[in-house]
């Protein structure tokens, strides 16, 4: 199954039919315990925190997607960024991308940092930043590519082979892109992470996080760590996970299509006073993102996320009284659309200086472009505009 095409895996692989029914859609397994037929002899599972059929399927679906050999599932992605930290000893440095979602700010500056684990945000943009931040310490790399929320990029492969030479693991959240729009493990990552949450689950229902890597050392260390710390997804969400990757290649495709024609229309309005997208020639790297973002049929794709710098405060909170078909909300990556203020909302936990020296202001919104008919969502947008 593993040389089939990427659709073909999202509906098929941990998606056998049932072998004791015959049931085309796996059962969910909703269980916490299993029975044993001696201590300690058993069918494979014992406890559901330590294993699940069902979150087994997921696991395997995920990895196969990512192109990877190990999913391990977790109830949410901070969850799963949280265990990827949890590998480091006290003293560990880890570099982790300036502009990261403001979440996983907060936990390593306010929690973790706390165990003895120091962190340092760079403009993980520039190669030679990374360089200078390098310590004989350092553990990991931490990349966002493309950023939440100002759409900044970073060279996967470059810094993949700055890893290598000095002994050091990747990392790359690749929530903003999904396995359909990049797969950082075939450019040199070690792990990837998700918040399930966003495109996997694709429709707002539910909180969950994933990692994916073909390490084994890594993996056998993860799963413990998910194991023990016990933060995994309940079995129904895992089965709702495995339903909705059917539908991601078809999703994340159209949003990225819809995305495309609002941002060239955003581009010319004169309320807007700059539109941050990839897949505009004006993005600083535009290029970048044509050569790394590829789907599966080997197209550039620039994902559903377009980030607007308003000419005023209040023309941003006007545009948000009138809009309709955009709510305002925080997450992304459904099939419905919605719109972000990030400095107050996503970000807020982020320092003020450090917000503006990166550029986000509270005149910026972000959009996650759904997949409604995109002449009802260029109407929205632009009749909020002119209004």
């Amino acid at each position: 199954m593993d040389k089939k095409r990427f659709q073909t895996r999202a509906i098929h692989v941990g998606n056998m039919p049932d072998r004791e029914t015959g049931a085309v859609s796996p059962p969910i397994h909703l269980t916490s315990t299993y029975e044993q037929e001696k201590a300690g002899i058993h069918k494979g599972f014992d406890y559901s925190r330590g294993g699940n059929p069902t979150r087994n399927r997921l696991e395997q679906n995920i990895a196969s997607l990512e192109d990877g050999k190990y999913g391990i599932a977790f109830s949410s992605g901070m969850a799963a960024t949280t265990a990827l930290f949890q590998t480091l000893n006290k003293g560990d440095h880890v570099i982790i991308g300036r502009n990261v979602y403001g979440g996983t700010y907060r936990m390593a500056v306010e929690v973790l940092s706390n165990h003895g684990f120091e962190f340092e945000f760079v403009d993980t943009r520039f190669i030679e930043s990374i360089e200078a931040a390098l310590k004989p310490n350092t553990k990991w790399i931490f990349l966002e590519t493309p950023t939440n929320p100002l759409l900044e990029l970073s060279d996967i492969k470059l810094i993949s082979d700055l890893c290598k030479t000095n002994n050091i693991y990747l990392a790359v959240d690749n929530t903003f892109m999904s396995p359909y729009g990049q797969r950082p493990l075939n450019l040199g990552a070690d792990i990837v992470m998700h918040s399930a949450t966003k495109f996997i689950g694709g429709h707002s229902d539910l909180i969950a996080g994933a990692l994916i890597t073909s390490n084994s050392e890594l993996a056998e260390r993860l799963y413990f760590i998910q194991k023990s710390g016990g933060a995994i997804p309940s079995p129904f969400d895992c089965w709702i996970l495995l339903r909705s990757t059917k539908t991601m290649a078809l999703r994340v495709q159209k949003q990225s299509d819809n995305a495309m024609h609002l941002a060239k229309i955003l581009q010319s309005h004169n309320t807007v006073d700059s539109v941050i997208y990839p897949g505009l020639e004006t993005h600083s790297q535009h290029d970048l993102a044509t050569i790394q973002q590829v789907n599966p049929q080997g197209d550039s794709i620039f994902g559903c996320m377009i980030s607007i710098k308003c000419t005023t405060i209040e023309k941003r909170d006007r545009f948000l009284s009138k809009v309709q078909l955009f709510t305002l909300a925080e997450s992304l990556g459904g099939v419905e659309s919605l719109v972000c203020l990030p400095y107050e909302m996503t970000h807020a936990s982020v320092p003020t200086e450090m917000k503006e020296a990166m550029g986000l202001t509270p005149e910026l919104l972000r959009l996650s472009v759904g997949v409604e008919n995109i002449d009802d969502l260029v109407e929205d947008i632009t009749t909020a505009l002119d209004n």
